[in-house]
């Protein structure tokens, strides 16, 4: 079984400059797929993960915040990051990886952003410059609260 996380950056920054932002070091940084726009790269013996960055347009996600408030974002244009981490790597690899390649980007681009679980549970938001964390218990569960201010 999979986990997937999705980071969505508003807007339309190049792919590839994000892709570039995900990589711990140069040799893990996605490469170009044979579909146009999509960047991938297998990282599940380096960081616990493969990873696809594509752009897209007419974006719409939909999540569960803190108490399970619904959440919905309609970005125009985005790029969408995808974390598919292995059930069995997720404490030890890949949700550490995961987060430390997502605050990367957030580092580098200046973006709205979210950081979304399977689907269904928002993690973090950045909005007007201003992250916020959401799930708190989740950020505490893998030690990871101390990471973003929110």
């Amino acid at each position: 079984m999979a986990v997937e996380f999705r980071l969505i950056l508003a807007g339309a920054p190049p792919v590839d400059e994000v892709a570039a932002l995900t990589a711990a070091t140069p040799d893990e940084t996605p490469q170009p797929a044979s579909i146009p726009g999509l960047f991938t790269a297998r990282l599940y013996n380096q960081r616990g993960y493969a990873i696809s960055v594509r752009a897209g347009t007419h974006g719409y996600y939909e999540a569960h915040t803190d108490n399970d408030a619904p959440w919905e974002w309609e970005p125009d244009t985005y790029v969408n990051v995808t974390f598919s981490l292995r059930a069995d790597d997720l404490a030890d690899k890949g949700i550490p990886n995961m987060v430390a390649a997502a605050l990367r980007i957030l580092t580098g681009r200046s973006e709205d952003a979210a950081l979304i679980q399977d689907g269904n549970f928002l993690l973090l938001t950045r909005t007007d410059g201003v992250t916020r964390t959401h799930r708190t218990h989740w950020w505490n569960h893998y030690h990871l609260d101390h990471l973003i201010n929110g």
